[in-house]
């Protein structure tokens, strides 16, 4: 990193003597927190990795979390020969022995530990650059919870490498590494029957204190919830209902402290797998001790007088054996794995019975495979906790995600349709084996589940790792259940004589299965569905005595479905391109807990390309999503209904339909009341160009006009200085007025462009004595009901969504940082009249009174546009950008000479999108100025032109840096 001290010497005044004053915040000294809410030491940390010459870790503790966290990090630098330097100590005897060993794979690591009796209990963290040393010193050991969740405080600051605090640190932690022991395996031997000795000496500690306060079990907070909620809906009359939880959160347990608090006289728990039954008895007769008598009645054990029933779906619904029941036999049935429950089996020993009370529990209600479950229970819904609340509760294991690329063998990548023969390959065997390795697991004694893509990859590939010394068995759809028990035993065996390391499985262990031990899941299959990834995943998310995290290993290939990884990983099923984007860029930052998400570079690229080539806007997939939000609510939904109680963003039924109106006509035929050609219009407008949420004027000023019918300036003003910090300046007042009017938006009308209003005869509102008011124009379409209805929905997600997205940190003057615009938003914020778009836009366009001039720029330009528009714009560093002027310029065109000028009262924004595959919208990068010594004539293509160094305003942060530079070829 080249650096010019000027600006470490602003950062170091912005930081320490005045706040208001501009810097760089790559070089700003900083408290570094983790505060649940997406800030962590980890990005920090990871982020100074990245860019480093070389690095020195001092940390008392290390632990397999911590390496877990920055493996992906690790494994990069090691591969671009960056050396590193760790100190870790012997203090207390906490520092894992397999973290230590973890550490020595790494080639380009100088592993050393603090002597014994040395009380070493440093934390820092120093990256070193060609001219810079950036210094982490604070509270944070290398374990994940230091670095993702607990309360830290961490101080970064930066320093030049001929600064005292730089020569300072180097000389300490120089003393400190040179008196230390380097790490041998040897040592680690040796330090782990100490360590050992003193876990057991912990652990018992623990036991002591447990037993002392508490022995009885007790509901965890998600439970706890839910009991309350299940007990409001029978103190509302209700006797069904439906409980949502991910893999591993209780669910069993939860429904056992239900029926114990309801103390019913018989209940029947109705499962699909004998095991499961058996593990649910059990389960129950932990919570109720010998208050009650139990029975399994499954295959040849068919106990039908046991006080409560254990039974699979599988032997109840037989004509034979569900006459052995009376229709009032039970008080309370439960119905696990809820979702099959529209099956006709389950279907049959629902209408046999008549229970006081029904409870079905699920973690993937919304099964394609499935009907209308929620119908089943009235769609009452007594609680529902997904995968990322699961882990923010801490109620599940931790996992650290490694999203690694598949092989390329003679060019030939794994893809959808790769043939047998080449997953079966001896070098993409080798891989797997290696990676595994590599990526390990939280004790270094693997206990792993392969999902695979085919029966005979699974076989083929259990048998070469039994060659490889990994004992592996496979198992499929072929295997009986006793032979699925008969592995998972093996799996979960101390006894190294009959240890399992690794079950290959295809097409089963998707659900119900419960194996706590396991802590390493293998994905070598295209991700199909972010259910079955989510499934697949939670087979490890059990928490197990001993077990620290789960190890996720995902290879991934070119696969067309890959865009379904951040859906599943961050659970969220919006399918909003740019936000799915925005995850995989921040990778850990908002995975809740000490969880993490990495990817190696070309995986990550594969998934960003699968994310632009996706049509995430089937009618198929909207379909679907709008028919399962409407079997959950039990109604036809509006937009905010999605917001409330679904997934997908609605705003992609407008970009499809026009409107939501438009789609859910579709649907509801007969309950949806017409709209005439006008309403239509201005539903399909208003939707699209008004409320899509990247200006909330207007939509502060619909809402409340359709509510209340007049809305003071003043009012207005009070709403965006409360909610947003700024008050409406009058360019903006007439903004609004000219958007709402449909003036902005035009359109070809008889040969010429025409603002839509116009074009139709709209006029909609007007503002009189700084009061804004209906036109009387409007009223007509204000008595009809359904036309306000789907208005005043389309009105409240926009101001929602504007909401969410709002930051007053990264808000500048109507744009928010990192924030997708189209052209026509960007004008329409820019408070221009009318929309420019159908001129010769390009690259940027001066605003007729000057006062600004957005710039455009698409980084990675297509190879097929003409040499002349293949301008050399690029970014020098966080702060500064090169870029041209269009062709036929010189020093004493217009635009070039408003730029030299650049008088006070001229904005320039500057807009960027990574390539034309990401679309037609912008990230907004910040204002920029041009630097007055910059301007270079210049040529392309034998056209003469102007290029010009521009700074940035804002310092571009460093995950959308790194994202826009990656060529999505490379």
């Amino acid at each position: 990193m080249n650096v010019d001290f000027a600006d470490l010497e602003s950062a170091l005044i912005s930081g320490f003597i005045d706040h208001s004053k501009v810097s760089k915040h790559t070089f700003k000294p900083e408290i570094l927190v983790n505060d649940g809410h997406g800030k962590k030491v980890l990005t920090s940390v990871t982020r100074h990795l990245n860019d480093c010459d070389d690095f020195w870790f001092s940390v008392a503790f290390v632990t397999t979390s911590g390496t877990a966290c920055l493996k992906q990090q690790l494994i990069d630098l090691e591969n671009k020969q960056v050396p590193g330097r760790i100190l870790v100590s012997q203090y207390l005897n906490f520092t894992q022995p397999q973290a230590l060993r973890e550490l020595l794979k790494f080639k380009n690591l100088d592993l050393r530990i603090a002597p014994i009796k040395s009380n070493f209990h440093a934390k820092g963290y120093l990256f070193n650059t060609a001219s810079l040393q950036h210094l982490i010193i604070g509270s944070s050991n290398l374990t994940s919870a230091a670095l993702t969740s607990n309360t830290e405080w961490n101080l970064k600051v930066s320093s030049s490498a001929f600064g005292a605090l730089s020569q300072q640190a180097n000389q300490q932690f120089a003393q400190e590494f040179d008196a230390a022991e380097p790490v041998t395996p040897a040592f680690i031997e040796d330090y782990e029957v100490r360590y050992q000795k003193a876990r057991v000496f912990r652990k018992a500690l623990l036991q002591e204190d447990s037993q002392a306060n508490d022995t009885e079990i007790e509901p965890n907070k998600m439970q706890q919830e839910a009991l309350e909620n299940l007990q409001k809906l029978r103190a509302e009359g209700k006797n069904k209902a439906l409980l949502i939880s991910a893999t591993g959160t209780g669910k069993t347990y939860l429904s056992a402290f239900d029926a114990l608090s309801q103390k019913p006289k018989r209940l029947l728990y109705i499962v699909h797998r004998a095991n499961i039954a058996k593990k649910a008895l059990k389960t129950f007769r932990t919570i109720f001790n010998n208050d009650k008598t139990f029975g399994l009645y499954s295959g040849p054990d068919t106990d039908s007088t046991s006080d409560y029933i254990f039974s699979t779906v599988q032997t109840l619904s037989r004509d034979a054996h569900l006459a052995n029941f009376a229709a009032d036999d039970f008080d309370y049935i439960i119905i696990d794995e809820t979702h099959r429950a529209s099956a006709a089996s389950y279907q049959k020993i629902l209408n046999h019975f008549n229970p006081k009370f029904l409870l079905g529990m699920t973690a993937t209600p919304e099964r394609t495979d499935a009907a209308d479950v929620f119908e089943i229970f009235d769609h009452n819904i007594a609680y529902e906790i997904r995968l990322q609340k699961a882990l923010e509760m801490d109620i599940l294991a931790p996992f650290h995600y490694y999203g690694i690329s598949d092989l390329t063998i003679n060019g030939e990548t794994v893809e959808d349709t790769t043939s047998l023969n080449l997953l079966i390959r001896e070098e993409r065997i080798k891989h797997i084996l290696h990676n595994i390795e590599r990526y390990s697991c939280d004790n270094g004694e693997v206990r792993g589940l392969v999902f695979c893509s085919h029966i005979e990859e699974c076989e083929a590939l259990a048998s070469a790792f039994n060659k490889h010394g990994l004992r592996s068995i496979a198992l499929t759809g072929k295997h009986s259940e006793q032979q699925r028990d008969d592995a998972i035993a093996q799996l979960e065996s101390n006894d190294p004589a009959i240890k399992l390391d690794y079950i290959f499985t295809v097409g089963i262990f998707n659900e119900g299965i419960d194996i706590p031990c396991v802590n390493q899941v293998v994905m070598l299959r295209p991700t199909e569905s972010a259910i079955i990834f989510v499934q697949q995943l939670g087979r490890g998310l059990r928490k197990a005595e001993g077990k620290d995290y789960l190890t996720v290993i995902d290879f991934i290939g070119n696969y067309k479905n890959n865009f379904m990884v951040p859906i599943a990983l961050y659970g969220d099923e919006s399918y909003n391109k740019d936000r799915l984007r925005r995850l995989l860029s921040g990778e850990s930052n908002t995975i809740p807990g000490t969880s993490t998400v990495n990817f190696d570079r070309i995986a990550k690229e594969r998934i960003f390309k699968a994310i632009n080539d996706a049509n995430l806007q089937t009618k198929r997939d909207l379909d679907k999503d709008y028919n399962l939000l409407k079997y959950k609510l039990g109604y036809a939904p509006l937009m905010m209904d999605f917001i409330r109680y679904g997934d997908r963003d609605p705003f992609s039924y407008v970009e499809y339909a026009n409107s939501f109106y438009h789609f859910a006509k579709q649907h509801e035929k007969d309950t949806i009341a017409d709209l005439s050609d006008d309403e239509l219009k201005l539903i399909a407008t208003f939707s699209k160009e008004i409320n899509n949420c990247k200006r909330v004027e207007e939509s502060l000023v619909l809402d409340t006009l359709l509510t209340h019918q007049t809305l003071t300036v003043n009012e207005l003003n009070s709403i965006t200085q409360d909610k947003y910090g700024y008050e409406i300046t009058p360019e903006t007042l007439f903004s609004v007025v000219n958007n709402l009017n449909l003036r902005f938006i035009t359109k070809k009308h008889e040969k010429t462009l025409k603002p839509l209003g116009e074009i139709y005869g709209f006029n909609v509102m007007q503002l009189h004595d700084d009061t804004f008011s209906w036109h009387p124009d409007f009223s007509k379409y204000l008595a009809n009901k359904t036309f306000v209805k789907f208005l005043a929905d389309s009105t409240h997600y926009a101001i929602h969504q504007y909401d969410q997205a709002f930051k007053k940190a990264d808000f500048i003057d109507g744009f928010q940082l990192y924030r997708k615009y189209s052209r026509k938003d960007v004008f329409r914020i820019l408070n221009w009249s009318s929309n420019p778009v159908a001129q010769n836009v390009g690259g940027y366009i001066v605003s007729k009174n000057s006062t600004n001039c957005p710039i455009f720029v698409n980084y990675h330009k297509s190879e097929n546009i003409t040499d002349t528009t293949k301008y050399e714009d690029e970014f020098v560093n966080e702060s500064l950008f090169n870029w041209m002027f269009k062709s036929n310029r010189t020093l004493n065109s217009p635009e070039v000479k408003l730029f030299q000028a650049y008088p006070d009262n001229l904005r320039i924004p500057l807009f960027i999108k990574k390539d034309n595959d990401e679309g037609k919208d912008f990230y907004y990068m910040g204002d920029v100025s041009p630097r007055p010594d910059s301007f270079e004539l210049t040529s392309i293509s034998g056209l003469s032109t102007v290029k010009v160094q521009l700074n940035m305003h804002s310092e571009v942060r460093s995950d959308i840096y790194n994202y826009l530079l990656q060529d999505s070829d490379s």
